[in-house]
């Protein structure tokens, strides 16, 4: 399968892809903070945003399209209080996810379409692994900055 089949495919059932990640992300049991403390909307939101991104990163392969978005999820999660695990695995999960999916809907292809296929299975191991940089990265920011903020006050309460 080439990335433009693919790119037409997750726009047409973009909707249908994020209902099923969040159904999954429930079920697992591995997510519980992050299901308490982030409400459902956003929760929704960023499982039909990463599949947009991913659309967008395979145009162009470049880390402008995910670096920001990405650390700022990252920091806006440590400030909910989700365990990094948690982040952690529901971003594995939409990479799970997406891979279920093209193996029952898309990689039905011809022979000949193999070499294209796995530089595409490349590109969406690479989005994946920027996803989870970034996020990790804007998590440990924002990490820092409560450590910094606490050790500060700890500090002005001593003198």
């Amino acid at each position: 399968m080439r990335a433009p089949k693919l790119v037409q495919v997750m726009k047409a059932k973009s909707t249908a892809m994020s209902e099923e990640l969040i159904a999954d992300i429930r079920a697992s049991g591995k997510c519980k903070d992050l299901l308490l403390k982030v409400p459902e909307s956003e929760q929704r939101q960023y499982a039909l945003e990463i599949y947009r991104d991913l659309t967008q990163w395979l145009a162009n392969e470049t880390d402008a399209v995910v670096e920001e978005r990405y650390r700022m999820l990252g920091a806006r999660r440590s400030r909910q209080g989700v365990p990094l695990s948690e982040m952690f695995w529901a971003v594995s999960m939409a990479h799970d996810h997406l891979w279920e999916y093209m193996e029952q809907e898309c990689l039905h292809e011809e022979p000949v379409e193999f070499l294209g296929g796995v530089i595409l299975l490349r590109s969406l191991n690479r989005f994946f692994q920027r996803v989870l940089y970034f996020a990790l990265t804007g998590y440990e920011i924002a990490s820092n900055d409560q450590s910094a903020a606490l050790s500060y006050v700890a500090n002005k309460r001593s003198a």
